[in-house]
């Protein structure tokens, strides 16, 4: 199948390198022509694990191309994907804009019919305004589907490869058999492919971001409540996740969700939600909770060190918002990096594949160090952020030599008291017993 993709953000470049890989011929399109040359020659603008060499692949093959045309793309295409970004608008609410240009474009490029998917996290009746967009320029025959994507970032590929689920929204059989024929090798092991009508397929997606993001923020809230109350959180969670009807994931407290989808998605969906008189009350809390989780770290060090931090340097091991990825948005390590500079600390960082991104987006505010260890040297403690896997067994006896004072403090809940205590390190986590104060 001839497929464009317009848009090559972490949805659109993914899509289209897991399409071709399944022997499709796909065109990757993009307005950014420095992006487009730098993808003709190789270089990802993205870390993903996977990604580079799938499209390094498809690129030899001829199967992956990357143009600025989208007219001269779309000119023998059967499906073109709308990848473009929807960021977070005036009230939460989702902005459309770049979906809207697109869709113009589309309509004044089409020679004939075509299938245009929604590829974009959007809200509930965008198919609908794409398709009169679409027909308001062109008298071509046009279907519009909503397709919805669940890529987690660090496991995307397998995640399109391999998906729990696909989602199709649209009222017309031969789009719909369309859909079902380009998916067909991702759903071969039985996993469901859905077809649903567009608004249903649309809010699918928001409301399984939004339930995930309640799952992690209700677990923070109780991960609090353990501390005051003399709980371990851990016990508690797995006490809750063998129950059939609970589950075992996103159960894991830490110190808030970040990235391009949770936050973004619960608020553009309590945005739609009070717009149409139907408020949700519980979503509005869920971010509540998650933009206090993320001082939960500050919080805790102004217990420990008091309010001025002036003269005290901390280790901040973990920048990017999620392992085996580099984005920084809405990470909770730049709420606490300012956090604790607003207080006079200093701050040293370190990240196995964020330190650019995180660069990009604090500058100097902290200093960056390419080693763990480096990052240790003379700091009043170390704050773990983000959970990489090479921070899970550390040298604890280098930590507790290269640390002032032998403090760390668990954002995500790696190690134990037991674990780090034998080693003499004071230990605080997240809803778990601490060794400053005793607390069990």
């Amino acid at each position: 199948m001839r497929i464009t993709i317009v848009g090559t953000g972490y949805v659109g470049l993914v899509t289209g390198t897991c399409f071709a890989e399944s022997g499709n011929t796909v065109c990757c399109v993009d307005h950014d022509a420095e992006k487009i040359e730098s993808l003709k020659t190789g270089e990802i603008p993205i870390y993903e694990p996977g990604l580079e060499e799938l499209v390094e692949r498809n690129t030899t093959a001829g199967r992956l191309t990357f143009s600025t045309h989208l007219a001269a793309s779309i000119k023998d295409a059967e499906v073109v994907f709308i990848a473009v970004g929807t960021p977070q608008g005036e009230n939460g609410a989702c902005d459309l804009t770049a979906v809207r240009t697109v869709a113009a474009e589309i309509g004044a490029a089409m020679t004939g019919p075509l299938v245009v998917v929604n590829k974009s996290t959007v809200p509930v009746g965008t198919a609908a305004v794409v398709a009169d967009i679409i027909r308001s320029a062109c008298e071509h025959q046009i279907h519009v589907v909503s397709n919805p994507e669940f890529l987690k970032e660090g496991a995307a590929i397998d995640d399109f490869m391999k998906p729990d689920r696909v989602v199709i929204g649209t009222d017309d059989k031969d789009a719909a058999d369309l859909m079902r024929e380009l998916y067909s090798p991702f759903v071969r092991t039985g996993k469901p492919l859905l077809v649903m009508d567009q608004a249903s397929a649309e809010l699918t997606k928001y409301a399984s971001n939004a339930m995930l993001a309640t799952k992690i923020s209700f677990m923070n809230d109780i991960s609090r409540l353990c501390e005051h109350v003399g709980a371990n959180v851990t016990k508690v969670r797995q006490g809750m996740g063998t129950d059939a009807r609970i589950g075992p994931h996103f159960l894991f407290p830490g110190v808030g969700y970040g990235g391009s989808c949770f936050p973004k998605d619960v608020r553009a969906l309590s945005a739609l939600a009070r717009e149409v008189g139907s408020p949700l009350q519980i979503l509005e809390a869920v971010d509540e909770v998650n933009n206090r989780q993320k001082r939960y770290l500050v919080e805790k060090v102004i217990d420990r060190f008091g309010t001025d931090l002036s003269g005290h340097c901390f280790a901040m091991w973990g920048l990017a918002f999620k392992p085996r990825t580099d984005d920084m948005r809405e990470a909770p390590s730049v709420v606490i990096a300012r956090g604790l500079i607003e207080r006079g600390a200093k701050l040293c960082g370190h990240d196995p594949e964020a330190l650019g991104s995180a660069r990009a987006e604090m500058g100097d505010l902290i200093e960056y160090s390419t080693d763990p260890y480096e990052a240790l040297k003379g700091a009043s403690a170390l704050l773990l952020v983000t959970e990489w896997n090479e921070y899970r067994r550390p040298d604890f006896k280098r930590v507790k030599e290269l640390l002032s004072e032998p403090v760390i403090y668990d954002g995500r809940n790696i190690w134990s008291a037991e674990m780090t205590e034998r080693y003499g390190l004071e230990y605080h986590g997240i809803g778990t017993r601490s060794t400053h104060d005793g607390s069990q």
